[in-house]
């Protein structure tokens, strides 16, 4: 019981220091390091229900510890502290298993979950309130110096597993399937699944079902179940077309011999087709 009342202590202490830091001191370099970590922390509440208090986010969750020695890294490349930087992320690496360069511009309210596996490109640039889950990679294409590396917009969320390739722009609010494989814009409130990304329906009924779940509350992993991938919807729709021939021909076939009409044997013979099987195949 003494442990539980020194941990409590300790995270009330905190909690007052983080919440209770006037908005009119955010000015201040002081406090400018405690606002953003107040609304990195602030921002897990809004998108993970497993988080249960401060304390348990601030000592348990990667994602804001990488957060943290990410922006000391950052603070330290702009200063052209370039080797003690690099020292810090590979610290922070060992430390989370979430490797992001020093040189990475990173905005408010930024939330890794899980984290595992997480790779961002030194010159990667990601808005506010974007989310990333683990095994995200924002990687370049080009050995090339200079902009290698994405920009996610304000509001976007990256599923797992999904690599986003290039100085590509994914616009505000968009959204990468998990492993996804992008290598070209994606526009704003757009979401892109599929290796290579595909854009998913865009039509008013499915802005209409996007808004209806953010309304429901958060789409983890950045997809919901009425986005399917194009490409599956496309090869169903040639195996209905395809099971509707068969049917078609059957009728032909048996309309002929109706009409005394005789076929031959190999005409009738036909490999067995079953598009529910291939349908399954597919999904």
């Amino acid at each position: 019981m003494p442990g539980r009342a020194v941990e409590c202590s300790i995270a009330d202490k905190f909690s007052r220091v983080f919440y209770n830091t006037p908005s009119n001191d955010m000015g201040d370099g002081r406090f400018m390091v405690l606002g953003q970590l107040r609304d990195d922390i602030r921002s897990v509440f809004d998108r993970d229900p497993a988080a249960r208090s401060f304390w348990e986010v601030l000592t348990c969750y990667p994602g804001i510890h990488a957060l943290i020695l990410h922006r000391l890294a950052h603070g330290l490349w702009r200063r052209r502290l370039r080797w003690l930087a690099r020292f810090v992320a590979h610290f922070s690496r060992f430390f989370t298993g979430i490797e992001i360069h020093p040189g990475a511009s990173i905005g408010r309210r930024f939330f890794i979950d899980h984290g595992m596996g997480v790779v961002i490109g030194e010159t990667a640039v990601i808005g506010d309130d974007v989310t990333l889950y683990h095994g995200v990679t924002l990687g370049g294409t080009s050995w090339n110096k200079g902009k290698r590396h994405p920009t996610l917009e304000d509001g976007v969320v990256v599923g797992a597993g999904a690599k986003v390739l290039g100085p590509i722009v994914i616009g505000a609010g968009a959204k990468v399937g998990s492993n996804a494989v992008v290598t070209k814009a994606v526009p704003p409130r757009a979401t892109a699944v599929g290796n290579p990304a595909r854009l998913i329906d865009d039509s008013e009924i499915a802005r209409q079902r996007a808004e209806q779940a953010e309304k429901l509350g958060f789409s983890a992993y950045a997809v919901v179940r009425e986005q399917d991938d194009p490409l599956a919807r496309a090869i169903h729709a040639l195996l209905d077309h395809a099971a509707e021939t068969d049917r078609r021909l059957a009728m032909l076939v048996k309309e002929l011999e109706a009409a005394g009409v005789r076929c031959d044997e190999k005409v009738q013979a036909t490999d067995a087709f079953d598009p529910k099987y291939l349908s399954k195949i597919v999904d």
